[in-house]
């Protein structure tokens, strides 16, 4: 299962704790998918959620445009 989570214009700390919220609900290999437009918040959260242990896929997928893919395990 994935969960997506639109967090355009979102600044710090908002996407992550919208992330973390929905990988408490989530089992294990379930992941969400962070849609974010400010690299300080990329940044950030690959940061924050590799030292909670989680599994992390990073993506410019357009010009100030990422997904970052955090998965259980």
């Amino acid at each position: 299962m994935q969960v997506e989570l639109d967090c355009l214009g979102d600044m710090c700390p908002v996407p992550y704790l919208k992330a973390t919220k929905e990988l408490e609900k989530l089992s294990s290999g379930d992941s969400v998918l962070i849609i974010t437009d400010h690299s300080c918040v990329a940044r950030a959260l690959v940061e924050k959620m590799k030292k909670d242990k989680y599994l992390i896929e990073e993506d410019e997928v357009m010009n100030g445009i990422w997904e970052i893919k955090v998965s259980k395990r």
